[in-house]
């Protein structure tokens, strides 16, 4: 896997120790300030929600070529189904075997119904566990909700080459990374609010173990930003696996990759 990289919207910072530091301080130009120490989590998890039932739903339509799916509620109100809670109790118990020093002490989470369900259940499961404290705080941030889809939303695929043609070729066309549908967002633009994120997540976690709980293409576009891959390496990563683990650890300055899209731990029940 390619080496992670703290660049964050093209900024790209260095760790001094004090004694290089010092030197370079002799060679600094009046009004230059060298650049600041990079700040990272000790350790960075990311996973996206359990099942969803509008994921079994919309596995159901693709397979039959269905029009439609039986949804209702709006995107952002879309629960766990049963399977997706046990897939959160098994990354709770996860949690709790990590080495004590790995393990998520803080927890930023998306505010949709999916992503908050899978962070609750996997905390009490983890504090049941004596792992972490009962009284956990979770830290809710709309730049983790998923992607918005505009007309697109809650579309089959048979529905948007039967209604909108026009858009599935241009889709086609553009790429994921690049096609924005009207009204929704296209990766490029779900890329822009992470790195956001990512900048206040490593200011304010630094030196800490930190669980980011989110959705299929935010946890993408982390690895995106942070991997700093091209479109065809993007591309070619496939989709995340409901309640799958992938773990950077800082070191010398960086993050650097020990786990990506693992789903070891969900004996038997993931996606």
């Amino acid at each position: 896997m390619a080496e992670l990289g703290t660049t964050l919207n093209g900024q790209h910072q260095t760790t001094q120790n004090p004694h290089q530091a010092a030197q370079g301080a002799h060679h600094l130009v009046p009004g230059h300030r060298p650049a600041a120490a990079t700040r990272l989590p000790s350790v960075l998890i990311a996973t996206r929600h359990g099942e969803s039932t509008a994921n079994v739903e919309f596995q159901r339509a693709d397979a039959a070529g269905a029009l439609s799916v039986p949804i209702s509620c709006r995107d952002a109100d879309i629960p766990l189904s049963p399977r997706g809670e046990q897939q959160a109790q098994a990354l709770g118990r996860w949690w709790a075997a990590l080495p004590g020093a790995d393990r998520p002490r803080s927890v930023w989470c998306s505010p949709y119904v999916r992503t908050t369900e899978t962070a609750r259940i996997a905390l009490a499961q983890a504090a049941g566990l004596g792992a972490v404290p009962v009284a956990l705080a979770i830290r809710y941030d709309e730049r983790l909700r998923d992607r918005e889809l505009g007309v697109l939303e809650m579309l089959p695929k048979a529905a948007i080459e039967a209604e909108h043609p026009q858009e599935a070729a241009r889709r086609r066309k553009m790429g994921e990374l690049y096609y924005r549908p009207p009204g929704g967002e296209s990766w490029a633009d779900v890329a822009l609010r992470v790195r956001s994120l990512l900048r206040d997540l490593c200011e304010e976690e630094a030196g800490r173990p930190v669980l980011v709980v989110a959705h299929d293409c935010t946890v993408l576009m982390l690895r995106y930003a942070l991997d700093r891959l091209t479109e065809q390496q993007l591309i070619a990563l496939g989709p995340v696996h409901n309640c799958s683990t992938s773990l950077w650890r800082a070191q010398e300055g960086r993050l650097r990759p020990e786990r990506w899209n693992g789903l070891d731990h969900l004996n038997g029940t993931a996606s």
